[in-house]
């Protein structure tokens, strides 16, 4: 393979040698040294930041400046309590933000350790060990059976070495290089030695590219960007509200003092203040759950994305595969058996060699071997391309066997009239993209005769097909993105259901950014021959096309494309690097965690819209109440104590939401902030008129004092206020989603005793009695069965004039 990026591996050797000012007799220490200063180390450089800078910057957006000024004039009305509870839910989202955000970090820390430490390298006319950090461009470097490739190198002598990149490229299969090939940084050696050129260290080395691949690759989560929408529509109402009313207030003449206070009790009610910590929390507990069930989730607003992917682009080795090989098929001379063919290939063999091929052999014979000795064993040799054994059955005949490429095999066959079918055999089997082995064994004369030609691959995941039938029952598309050739993922996207249309990734190379790629790519049913550029690029080619898509992968060359995905997906077995870059980590082998996974991602979605639906009804409704009672009657409704008591009682009980009975969407979910916001508006306003309806009955039909009519809004915003959650559960009529959760239920009945106990008894306002708590509450559930027609009657508006502009749909893209 060649590097597409990498000018230097398309020079010949000669030129690249020439280009470098380098020979086979390496550098000198002191050119070394000069090359040293002029290309830097031989490492992968992070980049480092104040984590002191890195924490406050969580404190410099929407919503933390809207609490800050809550706290600002909380400690200039010295209200401390406020101050406090306002000052700990501040620190509580930065602390969480900050500890959940260094993901890319994490990814170069492991990306670098898959390079090795020590070379031996060709200075000044002798070998000597250096660190890697020290290898320079020209150097010649010595490699051998178990190294870690230290830098991009060109192989300068005369050899064929195998070397394994499937963690780099998503190769299964080792991969034969020989004069003048390209090996890059990070493979490992698994047969033979030599010596190489060093043609690109650092930064421009392959393992450097993806590792700057890593630190670009990101991208706002829809969860954030929703809450960010919440953040702006509130500000906006807040503002114009908590200006109108502070204007109004002066010029009536009230005391700076009191005005002060007035617009504590505005902006605490305006802001909410536990919203992201709320939404923080019910995401946490759901990562529990998923951890449950074998995902671990590494980066909470996953748990939202990891419900809304409607695009899941999956690697092939490992994931869909079993990252092994294994016969796939065989072909038999002219009388002769399957088992004398398996048998010929496995006396063939040595398990203790570990060689991939050997092992599927040797697994595939099974118990048919017979009783033989070797008496002696040529182990793969890359000038032969076979290996040989010389056995002795149980009757005393001594033959050999040999098995190797068919058509090393077929020549050594020349008399076998079989050996001319070999070349048809091969070629057939590549089109599936099957890799082949041909056997032979000598006769009582010492001729040897074709036996006939394995077919090896890497065989589908038993569960793979079933897991994609199931993605796309949920509504998600499957992708496959590997590193393999375009007939082997053909093949293997036939077996498992895919389809066949897998194109060359080559194709992305020359091809500009456009809606006629972004299509293309969206109707292909997978790549073959990927980098990870081509990776990365796909994700953001398919995101820019409108969807959430979803990257599993296992290597180190998955790591950019999983951390640009919406939902990186890192599968059992994984790399660090692809683990540090994803933000779910499946324990469980294969794909069908996923399912799972993602059915319980798409209820913790449905409890974070019922909780925002919620929180933002309650906000406007505490907010518009306020502002009208004071613009129109000069009444302050509600106390700074009362706005405390009810966003301590009702949020700390709504946390239970977290663990609520819901039911998961069928398709891919996404931010209806549309519909969130509609409804959430109606029902605030709804609300605030039951409150102005309720306080006009107090005042003017039983004459009841201000002061007791504040202790009964309060109990009413309260008890209505949590009433609201049951609306928010569902679509239908309150009653149609699944019953609540105990913990909720229980949650809300004791928050509402103690409100109600508050309220008669008079702590921190007027006492209110039990006669006219029991006129709240039932006024309050009245309200409840109206407003639950009401949110119906939105729904239907809602259903029947959509947005016109479809691609804003669910403000995902907001």
């Amino acid at each position: 393979m060649t590097h597409a990026t990498d000018k230097l591996t398309e020079l010949p050797l000669p030129q690249l040698l020439a280009e470098l000012g380098s020979s086979a007799a390496g550098l000198t220490t002191a050119e070394a040294q000069q090359r040293l200063e002029r290309y830097g180390p031989n490492e992968i450089a992070e980049r480092q930041r104040n984590p002191v800078l890195e924490f406050l910057g969580y404190f410099w957006a929407p919503i933390p400046w809207m609490i800050e000024v809550a706290l600002a004039l909380s400690v200039a009305a010295r209200h401390w309590t406020d101050a406090a509870i306002i000052g700990v839910l501040l620190a509580m989202n930065g602390l969480v933000a900050f500890f959940e955000e260094h993901q890319a970090a994490n990814a170069i820390a492991a990306l670098k350790q898959r390079l090795a430490t020590e070379a031996r390298v060709l200075r000044d006319g002798a070998w000597l060990t250096v660190a890697v950090r020290e290898l320079v461009p020209g150097d010649v470097v010595r490699v051998r059976l178990g190294d870690v490739v230290p830098a991009d190198l060109r192989v300068l002598d005369d050899v064929t070495l195998e070397v394994d990149q499937s963690a780099l490229t998503g190769e299964s299969l080792a991969v034969s290089r020989g004069r003048g090939d390209s090996v890059y940084s990070g493979s490992v050696l698994v047969r033979g030695e030599a010596d190489a050129l060093v043609c690109a260290t650092g930064a421009s080395s392959y393992m450097g590219k993806t590792t700057a691949l890593v630190e670009s690759a990101g991208t706002v989560s829809h969860f954030q960007r929703a809450v960010l929408r919440i953040a702006n529509y509130l500000i906006v109402i807040a503002l114009a509200l908590v200006t109108l009313t502070v204007v109004i207030s002066l010029v009536r003449g009230n005391p700076v003092l009191q005005t002060l206070e007035f617009a504590l009790v505005v902006t605490i009610a305006s802001i909410p203040v536990a919203l992201p910590a709320v939404l923080s929390v019910t995401m946490a507990i759901g990562a529990r759950q998923l951890a449950r069930h074998e995902a671990v989730v590494s980066h909470l607003p996953a748990v939202e994305e990891l419900g809304g992917i409607d695009l899941l682009c999956s690697d092939k080795t490992g994931t869909l595969t079993q990252n092994r090989l294994a016969l796939t098929a065989r072909w038999t001379a002219t009388a002769v058996s399957e088992d004398e063919l398996l048998v010929a290939a496995a006396l063939a063999s040595r398990a203790e060699d570990n060689d991939p091929i050997d092992l599927a052999v040797l697994t595939a014979v099974g118990e048919r071997r017979p009783w033989a000795s070797v008496d002696r064993f040529v182990p793969f040799d890359p000038v032969s391309k076979r290996t040989e054994a010389l056995v002795r059955d149980s009757g005393g005949r001594v033959f050999r066997v040999s098995k190797g490429a068919p058509q090393v095999i077929a020549a050594l066959c020349d008399g076998d009239g079989a050996a001319a079918e070999v070349n048809d055999v091969v070629e057939r089997f590549a089109t599936r993209g099957y890799r082949s082995l041909g056997v032979a064994r000598t006769d009582g004369d010492g001729s040897w005769r074709l036996m006939g030609v394995l077919a090896l691959a890497d065989p589908p995941r038993d569960d793979s097909a079933a897991t994609i039938a199931a993605a796309r029952e949920l509504g998600i598309d499957v992708k496959m993105v590997t590193g393999d050739q375009v007939a082997i993922g053909r093949e293997i996207a036939r077996q498992v259901g895919l389809g066949e249309q897998i194109l060359d990734a080559g194709m992305l190379d020359d091809a500009a950014d456009g809606d006629d790629l972004g299509a293309r790519v969206e109707r292909t049913d997978g790549f073959a021959q990927v980098f990870p550029e081509h990776k990365y690029r796909i994700v953001r080619l398919l995101q820019a096309r409108g969807h959430i898509v979803g990257m599993t992968g296992d290597g180190v060359n998955d790591a950019p494309a999983l951390k640009q995905a919406d939902a990186g997906i890192a599968v059992s077995g994984a790399t660090d690097a692809a683990r540090a870059a994803a933000d779910v980590v499946l324990l469980a082998p294969g794909l069908s965690v996923i399912v799972s996974a993602i059915g319980l991602a798409r209820e913790i979605f449905a409890r974070l819209t019922s909780y925002a639906t919620y929180r933002i009804a309650e906000t406007i409704r505490v907010l518009l109440l306020i502002t009208l009672a004071v613009v129109f009657m000069n009444f302050f409704p509600v106390t700074a104590a009362m706005i405390v008591f009810l966003a301590l009682l009702n949020d700390g009980a709504i946390l239970s939401i977290a663990y609520d009975h819901v039911r998961g969407s069928a398709k891919p979910v996404k931010w209806d902030m549309r519909a969130v916001l509609t409804i959430a508006t109606v029902l605030g306003v709804v609300g605030v008129v039951a409150t102005f309806t309720l306080f006009f009955i107090a005042d003017k039909v039983f004459g009841l004092n201000h002061d007791l009519i504040r202790t009964m809004i309060y109990l009413k915003l309260s008890v209505a206020g949590q009433l609201t959650i049951f609306l928010t559960r569902s679509r239908g009529p309150f009653w149609s989603g699944p019953a609540p959760a105990r913990l909720l239920l229980g949650a809300v009945i004791t928050a509402q005793t103690v409100a109600t106990l508050i309220a008669v008894y008079g702590a921190a306002m007027t006492p209110l009695g039990w006669r006219w708590a029991g006129v709240v509450w039932a006024y309050a559930v009245v309200w409840f069965l109206f407003n639950d027609r009401v949110k119906l009657a939105a729904y239907w508006w809602l259903d029947r004039h959509p947005r016109r502009d479809k691609s804003e749909i669910a403000g995902a893209r907001v």
